[in-house]
């Protein structure tokens, strides 16, 4: 997929890049497969703001996505690539054999009229899904599951893609996209292949017009606040923090300040992620 650039007719426009949607098509989403999203504005149920920087944005409808891959050696047809509004990637419209609807996340080089399908003894091929223990070693995959039968929860953005790395015992070991290389057990279903729209990473904005299109308001500066909003703010003219680290607006340590302890999932990373290796 190619990306567009626009001349530069105005400030906004001219750093400006977006999508072709050459691999789009179809505009109108599954009806059977959309259900709606209601908004909360980073708000809970008693009205306060829980999530900053949220709000507004154009309206959406969740699509359903089968992330379980759970229909078990029956071919589905992809039948469409569509947008979807609410994630990276782009889904495919699989018709199953038996009449069956259901988005997957569209994987790269699956197109229209090619054939997938979910099991344990099937072909080794971008889109189809299999468990951990039948995929080799070395393989690209995505959607992969980290508890038996929950469905995919990691590697599901554009462009992303795992490598399994090794099988020992009842666990395989997998790089992430961040570099980091985990224990997965076997039994775990996965997808072959890498997901599609790998040119979402080289999009530029351009203007903030676009980040509110999203549903996301502008960050303000600890230190452009009142002493009362945030532990940086106060002071004439431009002042430093004035304490010995950076501060959270409710007050904890930030910037640097390790915050992540997780015993009972830090046993299953084998190596963390680091800087990139060039």
């Amino acid at each position: 997929m190619a990306v567009k650039k626009y001349k530069p007719t105005s400030p906004g426009r001219r750093d400006m890049t977006s999508y072709t949607f050459e691999e789009i098509t179809k505009s109108k989403p599954e009806k059977a497969l959309v259900k709606p999203l209601r908004k909360s504005a980073g708000r809970n149920n008693y009205g306060r703001v829980t999530v900053r920087h949220r709000g507004g944005g154009h309206k959406r409808k969740i699509r359903i996505v089968d992330f379980k891959r759970n229909k078990h050696t029956v071919p589905a047809k992809v039948a469409a690539i569509e947008y979807d509004p609410n994630r990276t990637a782009r889904l495919a419209l699989l018709h199953y054999a038996d009449g069956e609807k259901r988005y997957i996340l569209a994987p790269l080089g699956v197109g229209v009229g090619d054939v997938v399908v979910a099991g344990p003894d099937v072909e080794i091929r971008p889109g189809n899904a299999m468990p951990i223990s039948n995929i080799p070693t070395g393989t690209m995959i995505h959607n992969v599951e980290m508890k038996v039968g929950r469905g995919g929860q990691i590697v599901r953005s554009a462009g992303a893609a795992a490598q399994l790395m090794a099988k020992e015992g009842d666990y395989a070991q997998i790089r992430l996209p961040s570099g980091e290389v985990r224990l997965i057990r076997q039994e775990c279903y996965a997808t072959i292949g890498q997901i599609g729209n790998v040119d979402h990473s080289n999009i530029k904005l351009g203007k903030a017009g676009r980040k509110r299109h999203m549903g996301i308001r502008p960050a303000v500066r600890g230190s452009a606040m009142n002493p009362n909003d945030h532990p940086h703010g106060g002071g004439e003219g431009r002042s430093g923090i004035g304490m010995p680290g950076p501060k959270t607006p409710w007050g904890k340590p930030t910037l640097g300040y390790k915050t992540r302890r997780n015993k009972t999932t830090g046993k299953y990373i084998v190596r963390r992620r680091g800087k990139k290796r060039r």
